[in-house]
């Protein structure tokens, strides 16, 4: 059976972009290449048309969920009214981002297990959070010295996926909300030490 020019690629990025929605939503561990395949609509055996191993799929499934989120938060970034920081900070520990797993960052989602994974797959989530802190330090005032606004950065990006995952893994909705506020004004108060 021939398929279409550009089948192949397309099916790839099917596959990516699924695996990057549950992986987030159920753990690397918890999603088995059979039944991630079978979702799609594909058997086992195609995967390894597309991909070495597991790891190699996980890799751009972080890849790409990264992209994700940098994209939002340079939106909230960027925005003409109320952006900067606090726009950023505000999107980030959203009750929507908290609600949403499977489309947020993948730091809040998966750190504690990919601190376990391959080097490999460490190396791409890395990066993530290289981009993520870089994006961070580009919005505080330049007339820091380089060294101190990524320090900065690193403090707050550890500060919201802390915060988020906090949120998210306790069962009252009320100290939930508790703790997003007073993650908030933990990120806004390091912020604020940069002026």
């Amino acid at each position: 059976m021939r398929y279409e020019k550009g089948h192949k690629e397309a099916t790839r990025q099917r596959i990516v972009e699924t695996a990057a929605a549950r992986f987030r939503e159920e753990g690397i561990a918890g999603v088995g290449v059979a039944n991630l395949m079978s979702d799609i609509g594909l058997t086992q055996g195609g995967f390894y048309n597309h991909f070495e191993s597991k790891d190699d799929l996980a890799s751009e499934a972080i890849a790409l969920a990264w992209q994700g989120t940098y994209q939002r938060l340079s939106n909230a970034l960027k925005q003409a009214k109320g952006g900067g920081l606090e726009a950023l900070i505000d999107s980030y520990l959203s009750k929507e981002h908290r609600q949403h797993v499977a489309k947020g960052c993948v730091a809040a989602a998966l750190s504690a297990e990919i601190a376990r994974g391959s080097t490999f797959v460490r190396a791409t989530f890395s990066e993530g959070i290289e981009q993520l802190t870089d994006l961070i330090a580009g919005g505080l005032p330049s007339s820091l010295p380089t060294k101190q606004r990524r320090g900065i950065a690193m403090s707050i990006v550890a500060t919201l996926v802390g915060t988020l995952v906090l949120a998210r893994a306790v069962s009252d909705p009320a100290l939930s909300d508790q703790i997003l506020l007073n993650g908030r004004r933990a990120a806004l108060a390091l912020v604020e030490s940069a002026k």
